[in-house]
């Protein structure tokens, strides 16, 4: 099914995919300005670096089921990938950079910050998703329809994803899906170095 006019969320989906790297931009702003507003609390900031592993520990599965199709700026696409956690739900990498930005919120000693964060970054995402079905659905048709039927867009449903989780995906290898991370991972590294240096100012 081709959707002839799109509507204005999937119009701005589109926009939103090509600068998706800009999105947590806002949230970066805010957390390296502002001071925390919570005391120092060791366990605070260990809760955050965990939100922020697990939030980096779902994107490199995906990216090691995905390839380096997820680094795409442009409307090519790449075979319809259903296994790892692609089979748990339609979004892993969305929802592993989600993770990532409420994890550094907390870690910063902002929790107002964390829900902001977590409601900003999923409407971002929810419209950039409108747009990406509507290609795939256009483009793959039936196949993708049955997958999207299958396995859910947000909230992961473990129980229909074990033929698609022990279906490994061939030719994309763990150094290669660390290559392909170097960014996420400077990016990391950079922005708790940040942390760090206001703390201690």
């Amino acid at each position: 099914m081709t959707t002839t006019h799109p509507d204005a969320t999937t119009r701005l989906g589109g926009w939103l995919f090509r600068h998706r790297t800009l999105l947590p931009g806002p949230v970066a702003l805010v957390i390296v300005m502002l001071p925390g507003s919570e005391s120092a609390s060791p366990f605070l900031v260990g809760a955050g670096v965990a939100v922020t592993i697990v939030g980096e520990l779902i994107r490199l599965w995906g990216v090691h089921h995905i390839g380096a199709i997820s680094r795409t700026r442009s409307e090519r696409l790449g075979p319809l990938v259903a296994s790892g956690p692609f089979a748990l739900v339609r979004n892993p990498l969305y929802v592993g950079n989600i993770l990532l930005w409420v994890g550094f919120a907390i870690a910063a000693r902002m929790l107002w910050l964390a829900p902001i964060t977590l409601a900003l970054l999923a409407l971002e995402y929810h419209a950039i998703v409108r747009w990406e079905e509507t290609l795939l659905e256009s483009r793959l048709g039936q196949a993708y329809r049955e997958y999207a039927a299958r396995v859910p867009r947000w909230i992961p449903s473990l129980n229909r994803g074990d033929r698609g989780l022990r279906r490994a995906r061939e030719g994309f290898s763990w150094s290669a899906t660390l290559f392909s991370e170097r960014g996420t991972f400077v990016a990391m590294a950079a922005g708790y170095v940040l942390l760090w240096l206001k703390a201690r100012s």
